[in-house]
């Protein structure tokens, strides 16, 4: 059951080339961090720090070493482009039969590698010379990560990753991060002297990107940010009998939402009661603002969440067209829809880089066009974003992006309203877009835009800009 709202749209038919939605990140990371985030900008040890109070080490049992080689054939599937890292830890943790603990320790040890892989490998290189094989290089990822992102007790870290490992590389890798445990205080303290992108394992040309964009001080913001685990949030669904209690936070300025104190709400989840979804998302249904008796398209619409955000301004599903590209995730928007009281809609297939379907001309009141994007306001969610991306994608992005707008176009009523919405920080995918949009349609305009910023609001990031058809001046 999909309980967790995502943004992740990308292109393509493979993990390596942005491909489909994305799956959601299954549960929180060990903890949360409660409140707002106290970043402190400049300093590659705050987020490290960060991570460390966020980061309760688990409880272990005596022998586990299944966990790291659990971990270990997971970034090989990854590396190879097998999955991506949330598919990864649940069917590694269902092969292996983990206990919920196990699975927890599988998930932190593999966001751990991920977020931090830049700055793993720099480590490693200064605690070994020479080559090695990509898997012994994976299981000292592992360990190195456990000592000194983790911050796991020595000895489990130490004496479970070298039984991960054949037999034949045991030795090295138990030099190697014996070595660690040594050179901890020295390694550590030489973060500050790194260069950022390094220190905060980001690539190159992405961090010089956000410098460009919002400055130096706000890109290493952004960078401790996607490093820290994610906070989750639910919202009240409005649709359900209200409940006697919750058990989370009410969020200032997000209406309805609530930060979840301690674990999921599995119950309320369950009865579709409360749904889990970030603030950010709210954004681009608001400016849509879908009135009851309106007709309203959700052109890419699974896994349903701003889909349920419609059906609950307009009273019910009833009104509601939901398409998606992939068949496949429509059963599950379906039962989304169910769970949550909102009741049908009608959904179909459409591939929406072709044109419209005739019989949906002139159909719609508003429409959402939630694209497939790089996912670069959510990367803090989606560990893995940072290294599939690369420079060349986002241009080749915003062409898909632009065509599904345009052929968006026809489907509008005369009057009606489209809001074009993504989960990325990019200028080229966000407003700049828009802006080459509406010089070669001058007949439309903008009316209103939102941009939510990790580092200045605290929250995924987001863009929604509501677009309209001119009103025409007549004279007498």
């Amino acid at each position: 059951m999909d309980f967790i709202e995502t943004s992740r749209k990308s292109l393509g038919s493979a993990p390596n080339s942005l491909a489909r939605l994305r799956p959601p990140e299954p549960s929180p990371d060990f903890s949360v961090i409660s409140g707002k985030l106290p970043l402190r900008i400049g300093s590659p040890t705050a987020w490290l720090n960060l991570t460390h109070a966020a980061t309760e080490p688990p409880s272990m049992p005596a022998k586990n070493f299944h966990v790291r080689q659990a971990a270990v054939s997971a970034l090989r599937a990854w590396a190879k482009g097998h999955d991506y890292a949330e598919t990864l830890i649940e069917r590694h943790a269902q092969r292996r039969k983990l206990s919920s603990a196990d699975r927890g320790l599988l998930q932190a040890i593999l966001f751990g590698v991920l977020r931090n892989r830049r700055l793993l490998d720099h480590w490693i290189g200064k605690l070994r010379d020479g080559k090695l094989d990509a898997e012994t290089r994976d299981i000292l990822r592992v360990g190195l990560c456990q000592l000194l992102i983790l911050n796991l007790p020595d000895h489990a870290a130490v004496n479970e990753t070298v039984e991960a490992g054949k037999a034949s590389v045991r030795s090295l890798i138990n030099a190697v991060l014996r070595r660690t445990t040594l050179s901890r205080k020295r390694l550590l303290d030489e973060l500050n002297d790194l260069p950022q992108p390094v220190a905060h394992s980001h690539p190159d040309w992405l961090y010089n990107r956000w410098r460009a964009a919002f400055g130096t001080r706000n890109a290493i913001s952004l960078m401790e940010w996607n490093n820290l685990p994610a906070v989750n949030y639910f919202r009240v669904n409005p649709l359900a009998p209200f409940p006697a209690s919750l058990p989370g936070t009410p969020l200032e300025g997000a209406r309805g939402f609530y930060q979840i104190d301690g674990s999921l709400p599995s119950e309320l989840l369950a009865s579709g009661t409360v749904y889990i979804q970030d603030p950010a998302t709210r954004h681009s249904v608001e400016l849509l603002n879908p009135q009851p008796g309106e007709s309203i398209l959700d052109a890419c619409a699974a896994p349903g969440g701003k889909a349920f955000l419609i059906a609950a301004a307009l009273g019910s599903a009833e009104n509601l067209v939901c398409s998606d590209s992939n068949e496949k995730r429509l059963p599950r928007l379906e039962e989304n829809l169910e769970r949550l009281h909102a009741g049908k809609a009608t959904v179909a297939v459409h591939d929406w880089t072709k044109p419209a379907p005739t019989e949906w001309h002139h159909r719609f009141d508003g429409i959402l066009l939630d694209v497939p994007c790089s996912n670069t306001g959510v990367i803090r969610r989606r560990v893995d974003v940072r290294w599939r991306l690369q420079a060349p994608d986002i241009p080749k992005i915003a062409i898909t992006q632009r065509k599904i707008l345009e052929n968006a176009l026809p489907c509008i009523k005369p009057g009606g309203r489209i809001v074009y919405s993504t989960c990325s920080i990019e200028h080229d995918e966000n407003l700049g877009l828009v802006e080459s949009f509406l010089a070669d349609h001058p007949d439309w305009e903008i009316r209103e835009t939102r941009e939510a910023l990790p580092f200045r609001d605290q929250t995924d990031g987001a863009f929604s800009a509501r677009i309209e058809r001119k009103v025409a001046l007549h004279t007498s």
